[in-house]
């Protein structure tokens, strides 16, 4: 006597197609609710990480993590003269140092002759300019890219990071910041 063929089982049928179904709904939901491209930095609550900078430019002095500690609140931007975007938020930063922030610059794998070039273009809005020439001082604060800023209280403590160029509608909330910092 023959055996009696095995016949699949009904789903097993249907499971080709509930897998692609699923597949996608899985890419249709990644493109409705796209990941954040942003990276923000671990370091925000936590003391800024030592380091001493030796000065990009000339005409104004290198940057420490003593520096940053004082009196008030003060403006850390991370920038770069071959930075479309720094350019841009240059006028923005000197809004703000004319406002009474005390703005301090990190320059990422820069040339001294280039920066000088930048400046003479855009105007240099900072107190002090450190060279940051392997980016060392970029990563342990988190930084992704360029322009960023960092708010900095008086003990040194990282209390708000701006990934992207500041806007001139965004000083109000720039200086929000820093006075939230200061309290």
């Amino acid at each position: 006597m023959n055996a009696p063929e095995a016949k699949p089982a009904r789903w097993a049928m249907w499971l080709p197609l509930v897998l692609f179904a699923g597949f996608v709904a899985l890419f249709l939901s990644g493109l409705l609710r796209p990941g954040e491209r942003e990276v923000r930095s671990a370091m925000i609550g936590k003391p800024l990480p030592e380091f001493d900078l030796p000065a990009a430019v000339a005409d104004r002095p290198g940057l420490a993590r003593a520096d940053m500690v004082g009196s008030k609140p003060r403006l850390l931007n991370i920038f770069a003269s071959w930075c479309v975007p720094c350019a841009a938020e240059a006028p923005v930063l000197d809004q703000l140092r004319q406002a009474g922030v005390e703005v301090h610059g990190v320059a990422i794998r820069d040339k001294r002759e280039d920066l000088d070039r930048f400046f003479a273009r855009y105007g240099n809005p900072f107190a002090r300019v450190g060279a940051d020439n392997v980016s060392a001082v970029q990563f342990a604060l988190g930084s992704s890219g360029v322009p960023e800023s960092f708010v900095i209280d008086a003990r040194g403590t990282i209390r708000y990071q701006h990934i992207g160029e500041i806007r001139p509608e965004q000083v109000p909330m720039i200086l929000a910041r820093l006075k939230e910092a200061g309290q």
